[in-house]
């Protein structure tokens, strides 16, 4: 039987809630949320608003002022424990004389897992673990999974009729989806470190790759550009080469790079797969870069190369309501799958709609 009460709940409710607050700014560090109780009032709130600055502990805790002393904090991650760009939490919540202290999830640092607690527990100060766990890894599961797995967390997304097509067969795919699901596209560029692409994609439609909307931050940085290009065919004229951020091409050899560098654009090599760039090599350095998050929007070729290798963690589908015909392109390509227990069964986690279209978000059924 659980030993933690309705109240406790709610409260770390209320941090979760905090804690998505920092959805676009607070990557590659983790979301957190903290909030601070006394005699069941809430006398302090914080979040980890942007990388380098205060966390979600130290923040809630300069809100709180005196009041923080003899009070329970309720917090998603475990404060940390080492010193990096900010001082460690933990100390701060000693200091502050902060009596109980909750945590969802520990550190996913094997070699600090639990020193941020045990600091405190040697503080004299109670603590408990595990309080809606499995809220707070969905929150962070980009994190979590550079952490733990050494690659980021890869959503790949999709626009298509609802007979499956995501071009005419001339290529011509502007628009098959609303304005409204073009804009939520927007928030889920914001909220990745990464956007991946293949040169197909950039040399038929030369995308930007951006975000664009201005109603959220994105810590004064655009994600990561990542173009899969073997043979580097990029052309020196592409839109995005010429935009702030960075774009990283990646190939198999970089003998030709000379004409596409610049002060942001890096060319990297990579192993080569099947005869074209190893794309779990290039997840691996994404992770190493720091990125949790990666959103690859692409045409049927590597959409479906993904698919086959088994690297998409998450879909986004975005399914318009007309149907285009006969003439077209079909969503992904995957030439290995030639029989039907070849098929990939989803579970379907959420649906809803923007505008005229459905927006379905999947998951890929294991075993």
């Amino acid at each position: 039987m659980s030993s933690f009460t309705s109240q406790d709940y709610v409260y770390m409710a209320s941090a979760l809630r905090l804690a998505e607050r920092g959805q676009y700014t607070a990557h590659p560090n983790p979301m957190v949320g903290c909030v601070l109780v006394k005699d069941d009032e809430i006398v302090g709130e914080g979040w980890h608003e942007k990388t380098g600055s205060a966390h979600a502990e130290v923040n809630a805790l300069q809100r709180a002022g005196e009041k923080a002393r003899g009070s329970t904090a309720y917090v998603t991650l475990e404060p940390c424990s080492h010193h990096g760009k900010t001082p460690p939490c933990c100390e701060a919540l000693i200091k502050a004389g902060v009596s109980k202290v909750i945590a969802s999830i520990y550190d996913p640092f094997q070699s600090s897992a639990g020193d941020g607690l045990k600091c405190l527990v040697e503080a004299g100060i109670e603590v408990q673990c595990g309080l809606m766990k499995s809220a707070a890894e969905e929150l962070n599961r980009g994190f979590l999974m550079r952490v733990g797995r050494q690659r980021p967390f890869v959503q790949l997304k999709l626009a298509t009729s609802i007979d499956g097509a995501i071009s005419m067969a001339s290529g011509e795919s502007q628009w098959i989806t609303s304005s409204a699901a073009r804009a939520d596209v927007q928030r889920l560029r914001a909220r990745s470190g990464a956007i991946m692409t293949g040169i197909g994609t950039v040399l038929v439609d030369d995308p930007s790759l951006t975000v664009r909307a201005a109603n959220f931050e994105t810590c004064g940085t655009q994600p990561i550009r990542v173009v899969l290009d073997s043979y580097l065919r990029t052309p020196a004229s592409a839109a995005m080469l010429g935009l702030e951020g960075v774009t990283l091409l990646c190939c198999t050899d970089n003998r030709n790079s000379k004409s596409l560098l610049s002060s942001n654009v890096e060319v990297a090599s990579f192993s080569s797969f099947n005869g074209r760039v190893d794309v779990n090599e290039v997840l691996m350095e994404l992770a190493v870069r720091g990125i949790n998050n990666v959103l690859v929007e692409a045409g049927l070729s590597l959409s479906g190369h993904l698919l086959e290798r088994n690297l998409v963690d998450e879909l986004v589908i975005y399914q318009a309501p007309h149907i285009m015909g006969s003439e077209t392109m079909k969503l992904v390509s995957t030439p290995s799958w030639t029989k039907l227990a070849d098929r990939k069964d989803l579970m379907i986690t959420d649906t809803r709609r923007f505008g005229p279209d459905t927006r379905i978000t999947a998951t890929l059924k294991l075993g």
